[in-house]
Parts: structure tokens; C-alpha cells; sequence
């Protein structure tokens, strides 16, 4: 696509030392610490299609659709000019060109297409979709989770997998089997309990023909518009887990009313809603009573896609960070050579790798963990290790990122304040810090081979730096008798993600990140609490040119 340049010889003055716009970058190609790790995770045949999916994703293009479907909110039809219910959430075309790109591009049906790697090729494609817009990874991250707790009803998964692997989006509203690909959403939490989803109150009863009829209401239910959703709900048996399509099967609109949609901090190109059951047909997946249970894999798979997204808006911010730093001048000085600039930068750079290091871990954990009882402990364990720390890091970080634009950073025409506002939102979803915190006290009490998996994965690095050893001293310290528990289990959470942060790294970055980030992150000398304060014998100018948005 050709771009003129705008008019920069003013009557006044002459617009200079100001950054080139960005974009038309390949985002991937130019993100060498996400390109080794997938490499380094079994990924490097997806290469290709990765970098493809970059140049998409780091289009000017793609950027504006992203900037039209921020600004142009999607609007809920409720009822049609002559009264009829609808139901409806209307969006921007750009939305759709969006959920065309990811979906089209296989990110919600590659993990269960590839045959190799698929939840790597899956991750790296939420990294890249991340950068290009948050907010429709929602219905992409959803559908690809959904896979695995249809897989608790045969008959189900037979009619609802396939529309998710045709790896093609159809936006439009219409029965299922008459479009060519569907997207699936969830509504799990009601207003009285949140995240305590027994306090549910949504009722589901028999129709005497094998399926339900549900009667309730769901607080958070993002892409209203999706073509079915797993809900929660309970029968005479207990909490259990529903499929709830838009449609019923005779063709007439199903019973679920969208009273409203949220007003949100950020997320703006995505819909999030308030839905009641008004006898809303629905089909059981899974056994009755173990609704729980049948949404546990699927919410591993979307724990994912949260450490995923912060991972992605990290590298966002930070390559907006580079890229002004790296043409902006100050002092006679570009600002990336300014000394006090290039540590906050290098600093950023650490903790960038440490996210993409951990994730693409994660997700080679889930490849191997359908075939390694290994693997598949150190994934129940490490994922909510992982959700915890780099969703909570990420607020801190876009901060800091933003303020290395100086008040440009501060100005809602550039994309910082979007990055900043949508930052939080992943540390909320699917598990706040406190709840992520008590499921890994969970996990270590009731599956004690994921601890041992996870401190088989700890050991590997012993030796190669001293602060390493050290740290990873100090959290086997948590169990001695009495010392871990609910007041600590942040903390335990906390440094325990640092330590598999570490060896994530060894295993797949080049030394010198490595030792930066023992060097920065693990030295208990070091307080971590003010990006910039870098260590001595952290290579900073190398970590920089290591991160810098070029081929």
C-alpha cells in the first residue's frame, strides 16, 4: 500500500525530529526473541506462515482497521424498528476484517489442525494478533479453548469441532450449520459469586427430548455474537456445563437476551455483555454434577491465551518505545543512546524475553502433554505460575514503555493510552491474582507430580549463574513446614514464575539474556522495583539492538 507523506513546512515552523509513523513491519521476523523461541519450542515449520501472518499483522492497514474498531463501539440492537426482540450487536466493518484475519489465518483452529506444535503456532499468532488488536482475540482465544471441554460430549464435539477447525470466519448471523465456520464463546459467572461459580443460580431442567431448558443469568458474556456458548448451570444433580447456541435447532431465535453491553476501561473493539436465559435451549456437555470438572481444561487453554495476551502487549508497547527512542533526538543525543533511556529500555527488553520465553514454554507443554505425563504435570502447574506474573507485569510495564515517549505517549491519537488501558485486563480474566494464587496452592496439595515436574524443569539451569542457584534456594525455602500458605501463596506464585521465567530462557534464548535477566530479575541485592536500576554486567546495548522492530 502506497502512503504520502502529510505536510511537514508549516508557516510558523518546519515539523522535524519526529518519528516515521509504524507499521508495515514484519512483526514476527522482527521479533527475535518470539522467532527463537518457537524455533526452540518445535515450532520452526510454522515459520513461514508466522512471518506471513506478521507482515499482516504490523500492516498500516491493519492498524487502521484496529483504530476504527476502538473508536466505533459496537452498538446492541435489542429490537427491530417494529418491536421484534433482536438481540444483536452491531460492529464496525474493521471488526469483521479483523476476526477475518486471525480467524482465516488459523488462530483458533491451528492448535488442533498442526501436526506438530499446534499450541505454539497458536501462541505466536496470539502474540502477532495481540499487536495488531487486542480486543478480537477474545472470540479467537475462546473458540480455540472451547475445543477441549466439547471433547466431554461426543455427540456435541462432532457437530461444533469441525465448524471450529474450517479456520474460516462468517460473521454472519445464521444457523450454524449454514455458515462456513463458527466462533464459541463462554458465560460462566453471575453477579452474586463472580468467580465462586458455585454460587451460581442459573437453572437448567430436561425437555423430555434429551436436551435443556435454562433460566437464568450471566454477568460477563463477551462476543454476545458468537455462534454458541458454554455455560454453567444446575440441574437436580449439581453444577453443570451446557452448550447454549443462538439458534434453535427449529430455526427460531434461542432464549438469550443481552440486556446490555459493558462500558469498559479498554477492550473497546470487543463486546462484552450482561445476558439472562429466558428458557434457553441448551445441550449438556459432559456429566451432570461435573460442570467444573468439564471446564477445567478449557480454562488451562485460556489461562494460555492471557499469559499469551500480555505477552503480545508487552511486545507492543516496547516496540512503540524503540521505535520513537531510536529516531527521536534530545541533547544531541538519538534518545536510545541517551544512557539513562537505554537502561529503561534494556530493562524492558529483560522482562519481554522473560514473558515470550515462558510462554512459548507453556505452549510446547501443552503439544507434548497429550503424549508426556511429564509434560502434561508441568503444564497444570506452570500455566497459572505463568498467568500470574506476566499478566500482573504488564500494567507496570506498558507504563513505563509509554513514558519513554515522553507527553506524546500521553495523547489518545497515538496507540500508548489503548495499550495502557487494555494492560490490566488479562491479570482479571479468567482468574485474578488471588484466585491464580490459591489454584497453585491447590495444584501443589492435590497434584504433587506437577511440583515435581516444575522442579525437574528448575534444576536444569543450576549451575550456570550464581543468582540462579540462589533464587531458586530461597523458593524451596516455602516448603518448609508452615511457611506456605494462604498469606504467602502470592509470593510463592511470584517467585516460583521467576524461577521457570529463568529457565525458559536458558532453554531458549542466547546466554547473555539469560544471565541479564538472573543478573536483574533473581539477585536479591536488586529490590526490582524501578525499571532503569540495571545491573552492572547487563549487556544493555545488545539487549536493545537484540529487540529493535528490524529485520
Amino acid at each position: 500500500m502506497q502512503h504520502y507523506s502529510p505536510q511537514s513546512e508549516l508557516e510558523t515552523h518546519t515539523v522535524s525530529n519526529q518519528p516515521q509513523p509504524f507499521g508495515d513491519v514484519d512483526l514476527f521476523a522482527t521479533d527475535k526473541a518470539l522467532k527463537g523461541a518457537v524455533a526452540a519450542a518445535g515450532g520452526a515449520v510454522h515459520a513461514p506462515h508466522l512471518s506471513d501472518f506478521g507482515k499482516k499483522c504490523g500492516a498500516v492497514e491493519t492498524y487502521d482497521w484496529s483504530r476504527q474498531a476502538q473508536d466505533t463501539l459496537p452498538k446492541l440492537k435489542s429490537f427491530d424498528r417494529f418491536g421484534h426482540r433482536l438481540d444483536e450487536v452491531e460492529f464496525h466493518p474493521a471488526y469483521h476484517n479483523l476476526m477475518s484475519l486471525g480467524l482465516d489465518h488459523g488462530i483458533a483452529a491451528g492448535a488442533w489442525n498442526a501436526d506438530e506444535a499446534g499450541h505454539v503456532l497458536h501462541g505466536a499468532m496470539m502474540i502477532l494478533m495481540s499487536q495488531a488488536d487486542p480486543g478480537v482475540t477474545c472470540p479467537m482465544s475462546m473458540t480455540y479453548a472451547c475445543v477441549p471441554a466439547l471433547a466431554a460430549e461426543p455427540d456435541v464435539a462432532a457437530a461444533w469441532v469441525p465448524r471450529v477447525k474450517a479456520s474460516t470466519y462468517d460473521g454472519r448471523f445464521l444457523l450454524a450449520h449454514q455458515k462456513k465456520g463458527a466462533t464459541l464463546g463462554m458465560a460462566m459467572t453471575e453477579k452474586q459469586g463472580g468467580s465462586d461459580v458455585r454460587a451460581n443460580t442459573t437453572r437448567a431442567v430436561p425437555d423430555g427430548q434429551g436436551a435443556y431448558i435454562l433460566t437464568g443469568h450471566k454477568w460477563f458474556c463477551s462476543a454476545p455474537m458468537s455462534d454458541a456458548f458454554l455455560t454453567l448451570a444446575y440441574t437436580d444433580e449439581g453444577l453443570t456445563c451446557f452448550l447454549v447456541p443462538r439458534w434453535r435447532p427449529d430455526g427460531t431465535r434461542n432464549g438469550i437476551h443481552i440486556m446490555r453491553l459493558k462500558d469498559k476501561m479498554g477492550d473497546k473493539s470487543n463486546a462484552s455483555s450482561e445476558i439472562e436465559y429466558h428458557g434457553a435451549w441448551a445441550e449438556r456437555v459432559g456429566e451432570e454434577g461435573r460442570g467444573v470438572r468439564t471446564i477445567i481444561d478449557m480454562v488451562q487453554h485460556t489461562r494460555y491465551d492471557c499469559i499469551l495476551g500480555s505477552t503480545g502487549g508487552m511486545r507492543a508497547a516496547l516496540v512503540q518505545a524503540l521505535w520513537h527512542t531510536s529516531q527521536r533526538r534530545a541533547f544531541q543525543k538519538t534518545l536510545v543512546d541517551q544512557p539513562a533511556m537505554r537502561a529503561v529500555l534494556a530493562d524492558l527488553v529483560i522482562e519481554s524475553e522473560a514473558a515470550t520465553a515462558l510462554a512459548m514454554r507453556v505452549g510446547a507443554s501443552l503439544d507434548k502433554g497429550a503424549h508426556d505425563e511429564d509434560e502434561a504435570a508441568f503444564m497444570r502447574l506452570a500455566t497459572p505460575l505463568a498467568k500470574y506474573w506476566i499478566c500482573k507485569r504488564q500494567p507496570g510495564f506498558v507504563y513505563e514503555a509509554l513514558e519513554c515517549h515522553g507527553g506524546a505517549g500521553y495523547v489518545e491519537e497515538g496507540p500508548m493510552p489503548r495499550l495502557f488501558r487494555q494492560s490490566p485486563l488479562n491479570a482479571i480474566w479468567e482468574g485474578s491474582g488471588n484466585v491464580i494464587a490459591l489454584d497453585v496452592l491447590r495444584a501443589l496439595s492435590r497434584e504433587p507430580d506437577s511440583l515435581e515436574a516444575v522442579q525437574a524443569e528448575l534444576r536444569k539451569p543450576l549451575g550456570r549463574h550464581a543468582a540462579y542457584d540462589r533464587h531458586l534456594g530461597r523458593l524451596m525455602a516455602y516448603f518448609t513446614p508452615g511457611h506456605l500458605h494462604e498469606g504467602t501463596a502470592r509470593g510463592f506464585a511470584r517467585d516460583a514464575a521467576l524461577a521457570l521465567q529463568g529457565a525458559a530462557l536458558h532453554a531458549y534464548a542466547p546466554d547473555f539474556v539469560f544471565e541479564a535477566f538472573c543478573a536483574q530479575r533473581l539477585d536479591p541485592d536488586r529490590n526490582g522495583l524501578l525499571y532503569g536500576d540495571v545491573a552492572k554486567d547487563v549487556d544493555q546495548a545488545r539487549l536493545v539492538q537484540r529487540a529493535m522492530p528490524v529485520a
